[in-house]
């Protein structure tokens, strides 16, 4: 019997290596790490040896791992209906959620459900430059942030910019007008020179926080100036929260921190606390008044198979209801206090070159002689001391991050602290 499952394993630990394509990874990479389960903000492998999840396993996962309110609504919805084709028919979950996003984001008047992030920026994007074509007044010109990360569908990838991330794809994406990081007043008068052309149809950003970018930060007073300014020349707002939304900055979402609203928000990650994919992008009236009537030409023709799946719509009412419970929105309070307390230890550290930190997101950019970009080589140094030490840190190039679930442990921010020190003291070291 036991040669029967050692056979088993083994087979099973080929078939991972020759015949799944794991994203963002090298063909030649071999012995993933297999899960068994999660619980809280820890996953366990099948020899029972725990990781704490740092980074929410790729920032989606909120409320913690095999969350007993999310799997419970899970199994009762699925009882009922797990799935309905959404055009020409409605649920209770795609209302349900309809209803608390609304709560939460008054601004908005309408939510259009997708599967994902990079599909929620993508129907941002469409909405918006049909509103243009709608009026009869097409403009077609886009204005985005340099180093900004949207996603990898095509139109995600365009507004980032043409970059060595998408070499391939380079040439077959529609060029962009770009600014710099927002964060001095020279950009400002950048943008006022961007959006007197007339043909300037959008403007797209990350607000406040660039995530693939190297958890770059930049000060709320200047995107709200820049926001006031493309609302003075009639560009439409998108606001790409697929990072940003549902608690992770500090506030429900990064668009309150200012006073001028975007006309357009994408989000996905958060909403389902992990559990289910989801993507909603939510427009204000302004963009419904160009297709509030039934003409034919008008209508928005883009739909997905999924759209607004029972199952992911049920499990992420829940989702926010835990985010708006008085427990959750402390957990944010607790982790940004730990990490402000955190950056005030080691932002002296030899090996640091800054560090920063947003609600509960924390990023430390090591210096380094190499590239201070996502491909600098020391990210593999980083990964690997985190996965012996039981933390997963999966940095972006020089830059290792924190973004854990909501309910980690203080003795587990803590650990995850132990061992980002480890690493710049290991480096200390070495250089």
């Amino acid at each position: 019997m036991l040669t029967d499952i050692t056979l088993f394993l083994d087979m099973t630990a080929t078939i991972d290596n020759e015949n799944i394509w794991h994203p963002f990874s090298s063909l030649k990479q071999k012995d993933n790490i297999k899960i068994k389960k999660g619980l809280g903000a820890s996953l366990y492998t099948e020899s029972g040896d725990e990781i704490i999840d740092a980074v929410s396993s790729w920032w989606v996962n909120i409320h913690g791992h095999a969350r007993q309110e999310l799997a419970d609504v899970l199994y009762e919805q699925a009882q009922q209906l797990e799935h309905t084709i959404f055009a020409g028919f409605t649920h209770q979950p795609a209302i349900d959620i309809t209803k608390g996003l609304l709560e939460v984001l008054p601004d908005f008047k309408r939510v259009f459900f997708s599967d994902n992030g990079s599909t929620a920026v993508e129907v941002g994007l469409k909405m918006a430059l049909q509103y243009w074509h709608n009026l009869g007044t097409p403009k077609t010109k886009i204005i985005s942030v340099e180093g900004g990360y949207h996603g990898d569908t095509f139109g995600s990838m365009s507004i980032a910019g043409k970059s060595s991330f998408f070499e391939p794809f380079n040439d077959l994406m529609f060029d962009v007008l770009q600014i710099p990081l927002p964060d001095n007043d020279q950009v400002i008068e950048q943008f006022k020179d961007l959006v007197k052309d007339k043909d300037v149809a959008i403007f797209v950003y990350e607000p406040l926080l660039q995530g693939a970018a190297g958890m770059r930060i930049y000060p709320k007073e200047i995107l709200d100036e820049l926001l006031g300014i493309a609302k003075a020349y009639d560009v439409i707002c998108i606001a790409d929260e697929v990072l940003t939304g549902f608690g992770r900055t500090g506030k429900n979402f990064c668009s309150d921190y200012m006073k001028n609203k975007p006309d357009i928000i994408a989000l996905s990650k958060g909403i389902t606390g992990g559990f289910m994919p989801l993507g909603v992008t939510l427009c204000n009236t302004k963009i419904e008044s160009a297709y509030d009537n039934a003409e034919a030409t008008k209508i928005f023709y883009h739909g997905h198979s999924y759209t607004a799946n029972a199952l992911s719509c049920a499990v992420a009412v829940k989702s926010l209801e835990i985010l708006r419970s008085s427990q959750c929105q402390a957990d944010i309070v607790r982790i940004s206090e730990f990490h402000n307390g955190f950056m005030d230890r080691i932002k002296t550290h030899p090996q640091v070159k800054s560090v920063n930190t947003l609600g509960t997101v924390l990023s430390v950019e090591i210096k380094t002689e190499g590239e201070s970009s996502y491909f600098n080589n020391i990210k593999e140094f980083i990964y690997k001391i985190g996965l012996k030490e039981g933390v997963l840190l999966r940095p972006l190039g020089n830059v290792m991050y924190l973004i854990p679930p909501y309910v980690i442990t203080d003795e587990q921010l803590k650990k995850c602290y132990s061992v980002m020190k480890k690493v710049l003291d290991e480096l200390k070291h070495i250089n």
